[in-house]
C-alpha cells in the first residue's frame, strides 16, 4: 500500500494548489454556503472522472500528444474563465450600494455544479495530470493497466474532494462571519479579476 499512500499524499498537494476550480469552490462556499459549494465539487469530480476514463481508454495520451487538441481545449478554457470573471465583475457594478447583491440569492445547485464542470473539463492542466502525473505510478506488478488507472483515479478523486472541501469550508466560514455588503462586493471583484487573470495566463503561448 506504500505506493498508494505516496500517490495520495502527492495528489493532495497537487489538489490543494490554488487554481480556477479551487477559487470557484471558495467563492461558492462564501456566497452560497456549504451545501451548494459541495454540490459544485460534484461537477468537478464528474469532469475528472471523464478524463480518467479517457486515459484508461488510451485517449488521454492521444490528447496530450496532440498540440492542436490541447490548443483548442486551452482556448476554450480561457474563454470560459474570461466569461465567468467578466460576468462576476459586471454583477458587482450593477445597481446601487444599498441594493442587495445578486449573490445574496443562492444559485441553484445545478448551476454551481455546471460551472465547476465547465472549468474542470476545459482545463488542459487537468488533462496533463492524468496523462503525465498519474501514469508515473503505474507498475506492471500491480495488475492490469486499466485497473491501476481506475484505482489511482479513484484515489485522486478522493484527494480532489478533500482539497475542494477545504476551500468550500473556508468560503463558508467567511460567509458565517457576516461580511459587510461592501466587503463581499470587493471579494467578488477580486475573484473576478483573478479569473480574468487566469484566463490571460492560460491564453499565453507558453502556458
Amino acid at each position: 500500500m506504500s505506493w498508494l499512500l505516496v500517490f495520495f499524499g502527492a495528489s493532495v498537494l497537487i489538489a490543494l494548489t490554488p487554481g480556477a476550480n479551487n477559487l470557484l469552490g471558495l467563492h461558492h462556499g462564501m456566497t452560497h454556503g456549504v451545501r451548494r459549494g459541495l454540490a459544485g465539487l460534484a461537477g468537478r469530480l464528474a469532469a475528472f472522472t471523464l478524463l480518467i476514463a479517457a486515459v484508461a481508454a488510451g485517449l488521454g495520451q492521444l490528447l496530450a500528444a496532440s498540440e492542436t487538441a490541447l490548443t483548442i481545449i486551452k482556448w476554450a478554457g480561457a474563454a470560459y474563465l474570461l466569461y465567468l470573471g467578466v460576468r462576476l465583475l459586471w454583477s458587482t457594478f450593477r445597481g446601487k450600494t444599498d441594493v442587495p447583491e445578486p449573490d445574496t440569492h443562492p444559485a441553484s445547485a445545478w448551476r454551481v455544479t455546471r460551472k465547476e464542470f465547465g472549468v474542470a473539463i476545459t482545463n488542459p492542466k487537468a488533462i496533463l495530470i492524468f496523462t503525465a502525473f498519474v501514469p508515473q505510478f503505474i507498475d506492471a506488478g500491480h495488475g492490469p493497466f486499466p485497473a491501476q488507472i481506475a484505482l489511482l483515479g479513484a484515489v485522486y478523486l478522493l484527494a480532489e474532494f478533500l482539497a475542494g472541501s477545504v476551500y468550500v469550508g473556508v468560503g463558508a466560514g467567511l460567509k458565517s462571519i457576516k461580511l459587510t455588503r461592501r466587503t463581499r462586493r470587493n471579494v467578488d471583484r477580486g475573484t473576478g479579476v483573478v479569473l480574468v487573470g487566469l484566463a490571460g495566463v492560460l491564453a499565453t503561448p507558453n502556458a
